[in-house]
């Protein structure tokens, strides 16, 4: 079986690397599918800038560019090229360019699900969009999937 590709959003790294509250504890767990086969988790160079931005302020830049290079070694990166900023300008219904190169960049990767907070913001999405807590119920506890 192939494992499922998910794509996080900066608001998902963002939550773990500033440890955020309430949301912190279903985020990290999402994030801790990195270590199961059954999963490859995904994110853009756009999401770990957004995210490594948001950390420094909250832990200084020493200890947030640890953090980011944790992530790096741990996660999958997309790309975000050519082919997904002329996507994301394309396509009239992404009104905010970021989440638009987010989206085409996951696309890219083939992910087959979005996991963020601002849900809303991928209206126009053709994959599954799902926050922390929703992936975990449907792709995680729902279908028997356990954490190694």
């Amino acid at each position: 079986m192939a494992a499922k590709r998910i794509f996080l959003d900066a608001n998902i790294l963002v939550t773990v690397l500033c440890n955020e509250y309430p949301r912190f504890g279903a985020c990290a767990r999402v994030l801790s599918l990195c270590d199961d086969d059954r999963f490859t988790v995904y994110t853009s160079p756009l999401c770990l800038a957004i995210a490594a931005y948001f950390a420094e302020k909250k832990n200084g830049k020493k200890l947030a560019r640890k953090k980011i290079a944790l992530l790096v070694e741990k996660l999958s990166i997309t790309t975000v090229g050519q082919e997904a900023t002329r996507a994301t300008l394309a396509d009239k219904r992404i009104a905010d360019i970021e989440d638009g190169l987010e989206y085409h960049s996951a696309l890219g990767a083939t992910c087959t699900c979005i996991v963020t907070y601002d849900k809303k913001d991928f209206h126009f999405s053709a994959v599954e969009v799902l926050d922390a807590e929703e992936f975990l119920f449907r792709h995680v506890v729902e279908r028997g999937v356990k954490r190694k």
